[in-house]
């Protein structure tokens, strides 16, 4: 009877498309850490915590943002900081990757629904191979997350001893490769995240690799696997490539030239420590969200650099979020098409769809305007400067996670518009619309004939 019942209950979800069912899902889960983190266990107080803290807590770490209102080193007790941190396991991998992996425990088949499903989470296009891509998408990340945790585990062993530096190696290397930037190390007397260690070359270098790594995207390392040869990748993978290094570098460049004497920020560092540093916050602002100094010290110019980082995120099918690496690669070269006059868009020997350049630029002006008008509501509802509010609502809607400090002094309303940015955010907001608005593409039954409009 019992067994029925379930069958019942699980009936619509059988029939119910990809996008809906990862949007659902992923709600539940937040919902289920909300309230795992009610819980009086999960608190260091031993005191329940309010809902919209623990929701607030559940969706930045379901969507890998980082953005919290309390510090999770010294509010929440291991309980609460485990519930966290499988939360940010199961946000960056996508929870179908983890409910893979009890398929292959219990040895059972995969079939074509949950296939779909699959390559819906993970952004491919075709579901041939789709098994094989998890399986070296659960190995890869236990053995990248694992080395991680490992170095950070020797580098905080002599300052923390053997049981906390294990967790502190586990959970920041889990946290960076995931793109979540939450941290336990409670040093808020000091900024919090990594602040203390600005000038350390391990743990900084160690953080930087593994954001890299998660934002690179999964089918991208797959292709540099097979294909060890530049020339021989796929066009998407070396574009993958070419951007993302031109944007660490690039904007660990402007960080370094417009912050260099800044007493906030690099001022006080060596000349070594002021490159590392710059570096790092170039790549932390790929949607990873630790920080090694205060963001609220940035000049405005470097704010507006943070701004458009963020806004570009990482690579389709990783860790990352942000209106991804090609997405704006595309637009940008369309737009380079079209001021030397050109009708189609090439690249490397091939042409990029045109609907692809519309989808490409149909998100970006979405994020655009999602973020001004999140900001002007921040800012009014919570008389915050436009600055640190826009600064806020990309780190929310790009699942960045890095703020200027207002996160925990926002109203109730503030903080549910940052959830729903979050939440948002992660599941992709082209999944959304197209998931629950455009289940099936409305056909042109009518085709009129064609008007001039002047542009620009």
């Amino acid at each position: 009877m019992l067994l029925s019942f379930f069958q019942r209950l699980g009936r619509p979800f059988r029939t119910m498309r990809p996008g809906r069912l990862i949007v659902l899902v992923f709600l539940g889960i937040i919902l289920l850490g909300a309230a795992l983190l009610c819980l009086p266990a999960a608190s260091r107080s031993g005191e329940p915590t309010p809902f919209l803290t623990s929701l607030f807590t559940a969706t930045s770490a379901t969507c890998v943002t980082g953005l919290i209102r309390v510090d999770t080193g010294t509010h929440w007790a291991m309980f609460g900081q485990v519930v966290i941190l499988l939360l940010i396991q199961i946000g960056g991998l996508g929870f179908m990757t983890i409910a893979c992996l009890f398929f292959f425990a219990l040895r059972r088949k995969i079939g074509l629904r949950e296939r779909m499903v699959l390559a819906q989470a993970l952004g491919s296009d075709s579901y041939s191979g789709i098994v094989s891509l998890v399986r070296n998408i659960l190995r890869g990340t236990a053995a990248v997350e694992g080395v991680g945790a490992l170095i950070l585990f020797f580098r905080f062993l002599p300052e923390f001893g053997f049981g906390r530096a294990l967790w502190y190696g586990v959970f920041h290397s889990v946290s960076a490769f995931c793109n979540a930037g939450f941290d336990v190390l409670a040093d808020t007397d000091v900024g919090g995240s990594l602040c203390r260690y600005a000038a350390d070359p391990v743990v900084n270098f160690t953080i930087m690799a593994l954001i890299i790594i998660g934002g690179l995207g999964f089918a991208v390392w797959g292709d540099i696997r097979h294909n060890r040869r530049f020339t021989r990748m796929s066009v998407y993978t070396r574009l993958v490539i070419i951007i993302t290094t031109v944007l660490i570098f690039g904007g660990a460049g402007l960080f370094a030239a417009l912050e260099w004497n800044n007493p906030g920020t690099l001022g006080s560092f060596t000349i070594p420590q002021k490159l590392m540093a710059a570096l790092f916050q170039s790549v932390t602002l790929r949607t990873a969200g630790f920080a090694t100094f205060d963001q609220n010290a940035l000049s405005d110019v470097s704010k507006a650099v943070a701004d458009f980082l963020m806004l570009v995120g990482g690579s389709s099918g990783s860790t990352a979020g942000g209106v991804k690496t090609v997405t704006v690669g595309v637009i940008l070269l369309a737009a380079w098409s079209t001021a030397r006059g050109r009708t189609s868009v090439q690249i490397m020997k091939r042409r990029i769809p045109q609907q692809a350049i519309a989808n490409a630029s149909a998100l970006f002006i979405l994020v655009l305007l999602l973020s001004g008008l999140g900001a002007a509501f921040l800012s009014i509802a919570d008389h915050v400067s436009l600055e640190n509010a826009l600064y806020e609502t990309i780190s929310a809607l790009c699942t960045v996670g890095l703020t200027t400090g207002i996160t925990s002094s926002l109203c109730v309303a503030s903080q549910l518009v940052l959830i729903v940015f979050m939440f948002f955010g992660r599941l992709g907001i082209m999944t959304i619309s197209v998931g629950f608005m455009a289940a099936d593409r409305a056909e042109e039954r009518v085709s009129y004939a064609e008007t001039k409009i002047m542009i620009g």
